[in-house]
């Protein structure tokens, strides 16, 4: 039997961080967290995602990030704040960066996508992260302003390294490898009753 994925809500709007955790509540185990003390308290192994803002009381989404990467838990990290994107997201160790208001499809479909993308290899999961962050951004500035951003061409420069890479990957990938996949594939399946 598989568990079933462990989000944890980080939001100071208590109504807000209910409101999520019941459009949230029907397919995770949801844990909620009004502060980032709480956040850090409730945080461990068993945690998947975290849907994160940005300002808290007391301390900032950022310093709970910044704890989250340090102590090496394995989860994927979306902040969800009322906080603009601007180019400091590049130096943010986050998985994707959403903008509220956020509706129940969209906070959904987020972590249908990070659970999605926690079972690809730590590169494949860098190369998602940082085609986020480039996305994020490209819907937050104008052509110029990232045209004029050397961090940003820097983060392009690393994308199209990171996917020639992952293009070579699979390119020398042989038929035994893809039939090796598949065959692991069908173990992990339930055999079905006639």
């Amino acid at each position: 039997m598989t568990r079933t994925a462990t989000v944890l809500v980080v939001e100071d709007e208590r109504e807000l961080a209910d409101l999520f955790a019941d459009w949230l509540d029907a397919t995770y185990d949801v844990r909620t967290a009004y502060s980032a003390a709480d956040a850090l308290a409730e945080l461990d192994d068993e945690v998947d995602v975290v849907l994160l803002d940005r300002r808290l009381p007391e301390s900032s989404g950022d310093d709970v990030l910044e704890t989250v990467r340090e102590e090496g838990y394995d989860c994927q990290v979306a902040m969800v704040t009322a906080v603009d994107p601007d180019f400091d997201l590049l130096e943010l160790g986050i998985d994707a960066y959403v903008v509220k208001p956020v509706d129940r499809a969209e906070l959904t479909g987020l972590v249908s996508r990070l659970l999605a993308r926690s079972l690809y290899s730590d590169e494949v999961q860098a190369y998602f992260s940082l085609a986020a962050k480039r996305a994020t951004l490209e819907t937050s500035k104008t052509a110029e302003e990232l045209r004029d951003d050397d961090r940003y061409q820097e983060l392009c420069e690393d994308i199209e390294a990171r996917r020639e890479s992952l293009d070579q990957l699979v390119a020398d990938l042989d038929e035994s490898d893809f039939l090796a996949v598949f065959e692991d594939l069908s173990e992990d399946e339930p055999a079905e009753s006639h």
